[in-house]
Order: structure tokens, then sequence, then C-alpha cells
């Protein structure tokens, strides 16, 4: 496919593209007789990759560091492995990041739950009462609405 299409496929602009061909992420796999850059099915799948790398917070010189020292390997199992290690340490990476955003999604929803408690409240009522509020509530607050109320 020429790189019009794969601009279609992939979502990303011909200057991405280019830029990513430009830092030897994404080779074409021929040209035309015109010069034309040719892309396989397999440019996409390596388009995918380098975004999947940024979401787990790589830049695309850091790709390009790694895709660089995978390449120096000599065998295949030897890349694999460095592939699998790679891998099982950005899952860690990824297991610890998805519980701190666990923990936080547990602090926000206790503390909407508590807030809607306030609702009630005299509207006219100073806002330095609240950090004492126990009228409509059975338990403590939570630290994101405590933290508000206490400095």
């Amino acid at each position: 496919m020429r790189i019009g299409q794969l601009v279609k496929r992939s979502g990303k602009t011909a200057r991405t593209l280019h830029f990513y061909e430009e830092l030897g992420l994404l080779r074409p796999s021929s040209r035309t007789n015109g010069g034309f850059r040719l892309y396989s099915d397999d440019a996409l799948l390596r388009i995918q990759w380098i975004e999947r790398l940024q979401e787990i917070g790589f830049s695309l010189s850091e790709i390009q560091d790694f895709l660089a020292r995978l390449n120096e390997q000599a065998s295949g199992p030897e890349a694999m492995t460095r592939l699998a290690d790679f891998y099982r340490e950005k899952l860690q990476d990824t297991s610890a990041r998805l519980a701190r955003l666990k923990a936080l999604e547990t602090d926000l929803t206790n503390s909407l739950e508590y807030l809607e408690g306030c609702r009630p409240c005299d509207p006219l009522t100073p806002r330095t009462a609240c950090a004492s509020c126990t009228e409509h509530h059975d338990d403590t607050q939570p630290t994101m609405v405590a933290a508000v109320h206490r400095n």
C-alpha cells in the first residue's frame, strides 16, 4: 500500500510515518519505479507496536534505542529472550500503575459517595462547618474530602 493508504488505515499522518522511517522504526517494503514508498500489512503491526510502547511511557527515541539493542542480538532466541524480559518488566510496571489507579478510583468513589450526603445541608452553612460535619454522614471524611477542609 502507498503512504496515503497507510495513513488512512493507521490513523497517523504522513509526516508521522515519514518521521518513524527517519528514526528507523518503520521501513517501506519496497518502492515504485517512481520512488513512491510501498508498505506491507506488517507496517500496521509496527505502528500498533510503537503506539503500545508509547502508551506505557516510551518516547520515540527510547523506542528507537530499544529496537537498536534488540536488533544487535545475534540469534532469534537471544532477541526473543530480551524482548520477553522487557515485556515482563513493563507488565510489572503496568500492574503497579493499575493498582495505583484502582486505589485512586476507590478514593474518588468514596469521596463522591460522602459528598452526596452534603446535598441536604442548608445553603448558608459556612464552609468551616464542613470539617467537623456529622449531621449527614455516618463515617469519617475520606482523605480526599478531609484534606480540602483541614488546610
